[in-house]
């Protein structure tokens, strides 16, 4: 489950965040360095470039993929640095800008259907990414996301359910992706009943 930061963000530290600082607490017990000694190390006796230090790392270290992929996006100055600080700040600027410039105008949809989101329950988290917000439970049950200048698709996590024919299947249940259905929504008009019946049956979904 995703975490609370002790800042006062209006969003949530992404889960993924958890796995990412416990597996870099473990780097040093299970290669015997920490993931500064691994930069230094890298940047002095590995190759140039990041693909090239990720494959050095899994040839000649024995590396699983993500430590290498880890290392080496640090070793060149890319990468998370794992501070729930820092995501958040990042989550903060991800908003502003997938809602500036000719999508400005659909800012308020996004924050009506965040408010309800949040309003299915204290254990919903909202973390948002570069190009969307999911909503999660105990996985992504929802995500919003600015598809196009005057529309912001609701995406759903409904599997196989029966649904209307407003809700317009993403074949995400037959690819296994959690996002099954989306609802286009171009006002907060749009935003009625059925809206929130069908995010309210995706949240109770995730259990």
């Amino acid at each position: 489950m995703p975490a609370k930061s002790a800042t006062k963000s209006r969003y949530d530290v992404h889960p993924s965040l958890s796995m990412f600082q416990s597996s870099l607490a473990g780097l040093k017990e299970k290669t015997g360095r920490t993931l500064e000694e691994w930069i230094k190390y890298v940047e002095k006796e590995g190759p140039p470039t990041e693909k090239e230090r990720r494959e050095w790392l899994k040839s000649k270290h024995g590396f699983g993929s993500n430590y290498a992929s880890w290392v080496a996006e640090r070793s060149v100055g890319k990468g998370d640095d794992g501070n729930p600080e820092t995501y958040l700040k990042q989550a903060d600027e991800h908003v502003e800008k997938m809602y500036s410039g000719s999508k400005e105008a659909l800012r308020p949809i996004f924050e009506e259907l965040m408010a309800l989101g949040r309003s299915m329950g204290n254990d919903v988290k909202v973390c948002p990414c570069q190009t969307m917000v999911p909503l999660y439970r105990k996985h992504v049950f929802a995500q919003i996301k600015p598809t196009t200048r005057t529309r912001v698709d609701l995406g759903l996590a409904l599997k196989d359910s029966k649904v209307p024919k407003r809700l317009i299947n993403t074949g995400g249940f037959e690819k296994k992706d959690r996002i099954s259905h989306r609802i286009e929504i171009a006002s907060l008009k749009d935003i009625d009943a059925e809206v929130k019946r069908w995010l309210k049956t995706a949240y109770e979904m995730d259990k």
